[in-house]
């Protein structure tokens, strides 16, 4: 139980964490709407402006059903193959592209489907004259299939992981055959979560920046957000980016609510390879298929990590690190990234102690219910308006003050903290409950508050969770370009933009070995965020 004055204070915290993180979203949104900077030469919404809308909504289903639709098979695989040499790390591979910059897994993609990729020179030799594009929507598709298959695969999983022992046991008793298992025991498992997967991925895909602006291809394959992008960065025509700005919100709440009435996926870390043995699927036709099912998800995966590898080795790494361009951009990176990371765990610490003093309350009313949803639902404004959308309405509130580009290491690290929020929030929340409900009440029996039990009692437990909080924080902003899209400049430029940049001049031997670098630094940040987990491990062991 927490005293009145400790209440108080973590609710009045997590007050002032929900109105920066609301007046900066307000901001934006209100400068969109009360802009005034004189009328567009052209119509806002022309039948080009419905063509994008179109293929936005078109590509965001296609990559979904693409993306469920093969997920299926890898975690009805993985789900009867509980027990496997490397079955963990295939786990862990499907995990990796979440955390992967969308920039380095684009130019994966790029090195195995492009027109001298590896795919297209086996179809060539083949004797195929058409090859596959990576440009336009079939490079859209796979890299949202790249990006999303792993994700859903992982949830499905986790959704046949959380069956009962005794279901396999019964359906080995009846001999059942693999149809019959799959239609009444791992179909039913898997039907309840599939809306809320496939919702969760069409979102993903709708709002997608990086993956459409790199491979997109041009006018006819092109989303409202890299519409928005033209219209500020080619054109500048910002009563277009507004109108745009204003139907991305209109078609983002949209999906929102639809997401709200489907049932939620569970998390997919119940997929941690401790499924139950299964006794069916014993059959050499379906040992093989299962093999063959996750050869090839696992080949799709990691081909173009390893392309990344190859092909930023064949750059001149040693000149690469010493060029001017290269430690520029790397420093402003890693002080937008260690800004927002703070940022993010100061936001994030707020709002988990308000809406645990919340809960705490007895008997809340309607005020104190108001603002325990308000807290829930916080860090997902970036879902609602992306992160196109806030530059843009920033841009607009920022223009009468002179050079925008003054304030926009600190625009791009608050863009870059709502992007993070619900990741780290996610990963702070279990462990602080977990924490608070074992040491709540004896720390308050023997007194112990403020800065002493913080030092003695919380940060012991706390430390590696927000270690890992924040090095997941601070590489979502290292590899993030959708922010720094509207403000890079040769005075703000960060890896991603930089390699962006490399890549439009046809620079590709840089990019490539920029974008290793850049993989290199996110990895040693996921190692240092995982380390104190390591640690904690073999002191369990010993």
């Amino acid at each position: 139980m927490l005293t009145k004055g400790e209440r108080r204070g973590r609710i009045g915290g997590g007050v002032l964490a929900l109105a920066a993180i609301l007046v900066f979203v307000a901001a934006a949104v209100c400068a969109l709407v009360s802009w005034k900077g004189g009328a567009s030469d052209a119509p806002l919404f022309t039948a080009y402006t419905w063509s994008i809308l179109r293929f936005t909504l078109w590509q965001a289903a296609l990559s979904t059903l693409l993306s469920v639709g093969l997920a299926l098979p890898v975690a009805l695989a993985l789900a009867r193959r509980a027990i496997f040499p490397g079955r963990i790390w295939i786990l862990r591979l499907m995990a990796l592209p979440m955390g992967l910059p969308t920039l380095i897994g684009a130019l994966g993609l790029i090195g195995i489907w492009g027109r001298q990729g590896v795919v297209n020179g086996l179809l060539m030799r083949l004797g195929l004259d058409q090859p596959v594009s990576i440009y336009g929507l079939s490079g859209i598709l796979i890299a949202h299939v790249f990006f999303n298959l792993p994700l859903a695969a992982r949830l499905l999983l986790a959704a046949i992981e959380r069956l009962p022992p005794e279901y396999w046991r019964l359906a080995a008793e009846l001999g059942m055959r693999p149809f019959s298992v799959f239609r009444f025991i791992e179909w039913p498992a898997v039907k309840s979560v599939i809306p809320g997967v496939a919702s969760l991925v069409f979102m993903l895909c709708a709002t997608s920046f990086t993956l459409v602006l790199v491979l997109g291809g041009g006018p006819a394959a092109t989303t409202l957000e890299v519409a928005i992008y033209q219209a500020l960065s080619f054109d500048f025509d910002p009563p277009r980016a507004i109108g745009l700005a204003g139907l991305q919100i209109a078609v983002t709440a949209a999906i929102l609510g639809l997401l709200a009435l489907l049932p939620r996926p569970a998390d997919g870390n119940a997929a941690s390879g401790r499924a139950a043995r299964r006794l069916d699927g014993r059959r050499v036709t379906a040992r093989l298929w299962d093999a063959v099912v996750i050869m090839i998800a696992g080949l799709f995966l990691v081909l173009p990590l390893g392309s990344v590898l190859v092909a930023g080795l064949k750059a001149d790494l040693l000149k690469l690190l010493a060029s001017p361009a290269f430690l520029n951009a790397a420093m402003t990176s890693l002080k937008i990234s260690a800004m927002a990371g703070i940022l993010t765990i100061l936001l994030s610490l707020a709002l988990i102690r308000a809406a645990g003093a919340l809960g705490d309350m007895k008997r809340p009313g309607i005020a104190a219910k108001g603002l325990t949803l308000l807290i829930g639902s916080s860090s997902s404004l970036v879902l609602l308006i992306p992160p196109v959308v806030l530059g843009t309405g920033w841009f607009l509130l920022l223009r009468p003050f002179g050079e925008v580009g003054r304030f926009a290491p600190l625009l791009v690290a608050m863009i870059n903290v709502l992007m993070a929020l619900p990741f780290v929030m996610r990963v702070l929340s279990p462990a602080i409950e977990s924490h608070r409900a074992r040491t709540a009440r004896l720390a308050t029996s023997l007194g112990i508050s403020g800065f002493t039990r913080l030092r003695r009692i919380d940060l012991p437990v706390l430390a590696r969770p927000l270690l890992t909080a924040l090095s997941f924080a601070m590489a979502l902003s290292l590899g993030d370009l959708g922010a720094v899209a509207l403000f890079g400049s040769n005075d703000l430029a960060t890896l991603p933009w930089l390699i962006y940049s490399r890549l439009g001049s046809y620079r590709s031997n840089d990019a490539d070995g920029l974008a290793l670098l850049l993989a290199l630094i996110c990895l040693a940040l996921a190692a240092i965020g995982t380390w104190g987990q390591r640690a904690r491990r073999e002191e369990l062991h010993d």
